[in-house]
């Protein structure tokens, strides 16, 4: 039998898919380079981020530990990544394209997966034994992180533009 907990992981995954279409989409008023400091990250970032993390991190991930858990992984850079993949030069609105094909290339090859050996482990150097079922909870997991870093930048742009206070809706 099936871990119950995996569908729903899946179908979040996929109901990602549509919030992150909505809530990525802007029209040309809003400055997608726009940063509430230098040392944190614009909506452009954001985006790319996501886009290499579903292709190089979470589904990679999932997908070794499902096949080739003794085998070593390929190493990321998440924070690297920002500058050698030179997230600031990227057209925004190709990345969130591209985001939401590649999310859909990774619930359909989640859903066609068959018996699927959920409790392989692959020992990380830093975090220690990771099972395939924790690489796709922490998959949905940095979702609702992003989720939230996105929303959050979204408030403090409209405070920066509308020049407002914005105390009466509540705090971040």
């Amino acid at each position: 039998m099936t871990d119950p907990s995996i569908p729903f992981i899946i179908q979040q995954l996929e109901i990602h898919q549509n919030v992150f279409a909505q809530i990525l989409t802007i029209d040309n008023s809003f400055d997608v380079s726009w940063k509430p400091e230098v040392s944190k990250w614009c909506l452009l970032d954001i985006a790319c981020h996501l886009l290499d993390e579903e292709i190089y991190d979470f589904r990679s991930r999932v997908q070794h530990t499902l096949e080739n858990p003794h085998l070593k992984m390929s190493p990321i850079d998440p924070e690297g990544w920002v500058n050698s993949k030179k997230y600031m030069e990227q057209n925004y609105s190709t990345v969130v394209q591209k985001l939401l094909e590649e999310r859909n290339h990774s619930i359909q090859w989640l859903l066609s997966l068959q018996n699927a050996h959920w409790n392989n482990s692959y020992e990380h150097p830093v975090i220690g034994s990771l099972s395939a079922k924790q690489f796709l909870a922490n998959w949905l997991a940095h979702d609702y992180l992003h989720l939230r870093q996105i929303m959050k930048l979204k408030f403090q742009y409209l405070e920066h533009y509308s020049k407002q206070d914005l105390r009466y809706a509540g705090s971040l």
